[in-house]
């Protein structure tokens, strides 16, 4: 019996149908440029029972970015039923979802809509078949006369709901290929919908890590060293132990817990506890020496991540060299929701309840710990409250964390992040610094551009993928290597210097593209103005060979009125960038004031392909322009003597809502290959906002935040 019909002889047995999702793994291999190989993976399963209760199980996880909505619409169109009779439910783990383009069960790398599109749509599909054809057997008319709306299954006069039919469904030979409906036959894709998840997490149903609370969970804070690397070398906990409600303090691989009855009473007893640490090299790391260290390495030449002829020498023989040197801080991923895992050990088995984008992976690395087999390991995943990769850490930090706490406890615990914990003791984006030369001919277009890029490797650190191609981290180079602007530039060479140091580095939301985005599109509008040109039009003359930029880019100059006048005071700058499959234009609108930069206005063109959901694609949008906003206006972290200096939102500033710019986001129509909306609108934002403000001041920066900088508009 294969794994297909015994799903459906449990469903029987269940009284309902239960379908297994499955696309053609050559279409997966195929999205990846790679040879295609025979079979199929399973992913989530659709239940619809007896009782009209139709369920989806996702094996991607939620976080803010709308899966929980666009992947039912996609199935919901094929089953054809309304989107309100769906219900959707968080998976387990389980290797059948290893299935997503990075062959582990993880939702990130904006590659779940996208990915999934035909998966949930022949799973819609598949089912509606199974359910006519039993309402055909049923009634004894032809299936030709048989039509489906809404769950009910019309028959000649006769009406059955789908759950009527879900138990002889699950009877039926399951198709191997079933039609899909027409594009002018779809419902929900396409057209926008309303958040499913909105009305939970209004009236505060909706469950997150936090929330989890059940009758003898304790709760625990583990202080953790003040130096990055750092190590416990002794303590006292005779002060922490006297503080009421504390319960336990124990020893962990990361620092030292204190358990109690409630959040407070763990609080409380952390600041008394007395820990003498063992600083180790980190202690060393300064932020100003990190730069001045970064910036004599990216000023040589590092491994070949791209390269064209001889730049070196072709910059020598060009009419004009513009040369330019970035600096990047580290940044914090700052959820709103700060990092927590629950753990009940119990005999032979582990049940954890916690918001992860890498759930299959933390299962493996609690059952690592405890001597258990994986499948003795249950993850319940709730909602995340925001991850931007935070919640994807390949070592499982928290969740190893809370394992440790649980099992040398003996007791069902919490384990709870304040936010100033993840600020000083978490993963980070890297620190980079870029060193740009770039040869300009008579035409003032570049032809010769030497590029080179200091900073750690987050795949390296990762240690899930195997050791670097080439000594290269593309997520250290993406945005530079492959950018369409060196197309045209016959001589040029992308290098990158792989640094080593203490400090935990992951990816981040829109991951390499943070920076690199940043260099490239600054650069080229200081381009553009060396040579006298507009910088839509000079942009536009490089975009010639590469139609979806430059389509994102003219629908944006078009609605967002680039070539209007502003009003006395306001200055534009502009930004394009293709980041996971999806090309995005931005326009924004500032002035000067008090020294300080104000974004009254972004304008964003994105085109990604088929756009399932306008509507969550436009959200996403805003956000995308707020992280970026966020991360210009005030990202930075600073190390001193190994310590970060910044402690929570008083002083690691995010954007607030009056800070907050008018933003109108246009769709390009477009039937290219679809691509992801959670991350682009990242990395073209920052830029878009200091073209800007080289528009007000005539002054570049150089280096973020924004903030460092003091702002005088030019005479």
């Amino acid at each position: 019996m294969n794994r297909r019909s015994f799903l459906q002889s449990g469903a029987v047995l269940s009284g309902g149908l239960l379908i297994s999702f499955t696309i053609p793994q050559a279409n997966k291999l195929a999205a990846l440029g790679k040879t295609a190989a025979a079979g199929f993976a399973p992913n989530a399963f659709l239940n619809i029972a007896t009782d009209n209760t139709i369920t989806v199980y996702l094996s991607h996880v939620e976080m803010g970015q709308g899966i929980w909505t666009t992947l039912p619409m996609l199935l919901a169109d094929e089953l054809d039923v309304d989107l309100n009779q769906v219900t959707v439910k968080h998976s387990g783990v389980d290797k059948a979802y290893n299935h997503t383009v990075y062959g582990i069960q993880i939702t990130g790398g904006s590659s779940t809509t996208w990915s999934e599109f035909d998966r949930y749509r022949n799973a819609g599909a598949t089912a509606r078949i199974l359910l006519t054809q039993a309402a055909a057997k049923r009634s004894g008319v032809a299936i030709q006369n048989c039509k489906t709306q809404k769950g009910i299954v019309t028959a000649g006069d006769k009406k059955y709901t789908y759950g009527e039919l879900a138990a002889e469904a699950a009877l039926l030979p399951v198709p191997q290929q079933v039609p899909l409906r027409a594009k002018t036959e779809w419902k929900y894709i396409g057209k926008g919908s309303r958040r499913i998840d909105a009305g939970v997490k209004t009236n505060g149903e909706a469950k997150f890590g936090m929330d989890i609370q059940f009758p003898g969970l304790l709760t625990a804070l583990v202080a953790h060293a003040p130096v990055i690397g750092g190590k416990v070398k002794s303590y006292d906990a005779t002060k922490a132990k006297a503080v009421p409600g504390v319960r336990q303090i124990v020893q962990i691989p990361t620092g030292i817990a204190v358990i109690a009855d409630n959040y407070w009473a763990a609080q409380q007893g952390r600041k008394v506890l007395q820990v003498t640490w063992d600083d180790g090299p980190g202690a060393s790391l300064i932020t100003a020496k990190q730069t001045t260290a970064y910036k004599k390495l990216a000023a040589t030449d590092g491994l070949p991540a791209q390269k064209k002829g001889n730049a070196t020498t072709a910059l020598t023989k060009s009419a004009k060299l513009i040369s330019s040197e970035y600096v990047f801080p580290y940044l914090a991923h700052a959820p709103m929701e700060p990092l927590n895992c629950t753990v009940h050990i119990k005999k032979d088995s582990c049940e954890i309840w916690t918001g992860t984008q890498l759930p299959g992976i933390d299962q493996v690395g609690a059952a690592k710990i405890l001597n258990l087999k994986p499948e003795q390991v249950k993850i319940n995943v709730a909602f995340l409250g925001g991850g931007f990769g935070r919640r994807a850490t390949p070592g499982s930090d928290f969740v190893v964390e809370a394992v440790h706490i649980a099992k040398a406890s003996g007791k069902p615990v919490k384990m709870v992040w304040t936010r100033e914990d993840d600020m000083k003791s978490g993963y980070y984006r890297p620190f980079f610094v870029h060193n740009v030369k770039v040869g300009l001919d008579k035409n003032d277009l570049p032809v010769a551009w030497k590029h080179n890029i200091a900073g750690q490797s987050i795949m390296e650190g990762a240690g899930m993928f195997g050791p670097l191609k080439d000594g290269i981290d593309d997520t250290s180079v993406e945005g530079v290597k492959g950018s369409p602007y060196l197309d045209s530039v016959p001589d040029h060479y992308i290098g990158l210097h792989n640094t080593k140091e203490v400090v935990p580095v992951l990816w981040f939301r829109s991951v390499g593209h943070t920076h690199t985005a940043y260099v490239m599109e600054t650069m080229m509008d200081e381009l553009a103005h060396t040579a006298g040109r507009d910088p839509v039009e000079y942009r536009r003359s490089l975009f010639k060979n590469h139609p979806r930029h430059l389509a994102a880019l003219n629908l944006v100059a078009d609605k967002g009125d680039w070539e209007k006048s502003l009003p006395k005071g306001r200055y534009k700058g502009v930004a394009v960038h293709e980041a996971f499959g999806s090309y995005v234009a931005i326009i924004a609108e500032v002035s000067i004031n008090n020294g300080k930069a104000q974004v009254h206005k972004v304008d964003c063109a994105i085109d990604c392909g088929l756009a399932v959901n306008p509507d969550g694609v436009k959200a996403q949008m805003e956000s995308g322009i707020i992280f970026g906003l966020t991360m210009a206006l005030y990202g930075e972290l600073k190390l001193e003597n190994g310590r970060v200096q910044q402690n929570n939102f008083y002083d690691y500033r995010i954007a607030r809502m009056n800070e907050s710019p008018e933003i109108n986001v246009f769709i390009v129509d477009s039937n290219e290959k679809m691509g992801g909306a959670g991350e682009c609108a990242v990395p073209p934002t920052a830029p878009a906002i200091v073209n800007a403000i080289f528009a007000a001041t005539g002054k570049r920066i150089y280096n973020l935040p924004i903030m460092n900088t003091k702002l005088t508009l030019k005479a």
